[in-house]
């Protein structure tokens, strides 16, 4: 960045959105795919609609997506596979045993619930749009029987496949968010510089499924609609240290549900008033969601989204805020000068 173009962001808000790219990989071992196909079919109609809102308002975002997205027929995944893989205690959280089962379909036509290579050319012809890694095989990096070097593995495959496609990687964004300080050194070597952290609060902290308590999922529920743990908001400086950088999240965009639609304008001024923070302050909102879960509900997510980037708009005009995705939130703090080293730090 020149240094004019610096001295106009300096001491602006900067509002960062991530999207968490998965399709059925995502949620595998959580719903059988009978029961979620019609939210899938919806979360790549929500891709498109999500990228003409973010034209329209000039948004940059960073997509971290599965490495089997980019494959764009069983032949090529399979010839994709890693030969190490995680041995999760837990087998259902393997995607490799689900593969071996032969349940995938030919390509993304027959199969639009494993395969996304079209969808990835919509985003990547889309201004403003980075693809990040969500690792090759949504890995869990908290989850009993992985380590480290199956951890390698999977990430040298995702940056293959990626790469076939024209894809550099430079941010990871960790499925589940089980950020793992200890393997933020193999990011690195791979040419991540930075993730997305864990909102800095004891119900956000990373952990495993099994360690996952029904308090905090309550309480985070709770925190959806009104201020329990705060704005989550932080200044760009305190990112500096360590590469890879940790851009913390600070809201998840959780999905309209009509259970709660009573409860929707709390969640939609939960979301404005924390932006608004970091308008006035000069600080980042880092906003994220996963496109399915506009899948249900398509339509009412999608106003939801129009709603805070009207917002957003008007904090632009009004405070001078501005869209970084998070790799141009790097590439600014390098521009800035300020120190890194090639250690690691948590989220």
């Amino acid at each position: 960045m020149r240094r004019r173009e610096l001295e106009q962001i300096e001491k602006r808000g900067i509002l960062v959105i991530s999207l968490d790219f998965e399709l059925y990989w995502g949620i595998r071992d959580q719903w059988p795919l009978r029961s979620c196909q019609e939210m899938l079919i919806g979360a790549r109609r929500a891709v498109s609609s999500i990228l003409e809102l973010f034209s329209a308002y000039e948004i940059h975002a960073t997509w971290a997506t599965v490495g089997f997205l980019f494959c764009s027929s069983r032949w090529q995944l399979l010839q994709s596979l890693p030969e190490r893989r995680p041995q999760y205690n837990r087998r259902r959280l393997s995607p490799y045993l689900y593969i071996e089962e032969e349940l995938l379909g030919a390509d993304e036509q027959d199969d639009p619930y494993h395969y996304a290579p079209s969808l990835l050319r919509q985003i990547l012809s889309t201004p403003h749009q980075r693809i990040g890694t969500h690792t090759f095989s949504h890995y869990y990096c908290l989850e009993d029987g992985q380590t480290l070097a199956d951890f390698d593995q999977d990430l040298t495959c995702a940056v293959k496949v990626a790469a076939a496609s024209g894809v550099h990687f430079e941010s990871i964004v960790f499925p589940r968010n089980q950020c793992n300080p200890a393997y933020l050194s193999v990011c690195a070597e791979h040419g991540i510089q930075s993730y997305r952290g864990n909102q800095p609060h004891w119900l956000y902290e990373a952990a495993s499924e099994q360690n996952e308590s029904l308090l905090k999922r309550g309480l985070r529920l709770v925190d959806a609609y009104c201020n329990v743990s705060g704005h989550n908001c932080y200044h760009p400086a305190q990112l500096v240290g360590q590469m890879p950088c940790n851009i913390p999240a600070s809201r998840f965009l959780r999905p309209y549900g009509r259970k709660l639609a009573l409860l929707e304008p709390l969640r939609q001024r939960r979301i404005m008033k924390s932006m608004e923070h970091a308008a006035r302050h000069g600080m980042i909102y880092h906003l994220w969601w996963h496109p399915h879960n506009f899948g249900n509900h398509l339509q009412e997510n999608l106003d939801l989204l129009r709603r805070i980037l009207d917002h957003y708009a008007h904090m632009s005009s009004a405070y001078g805020m501005i869209s970084m995705n998070m790799e141009e939130v790097v590439e600014y703090l390098q521009a800035k000068s300020y120190p890194f080293s090639d250690s690691n730090h948590s989220a």
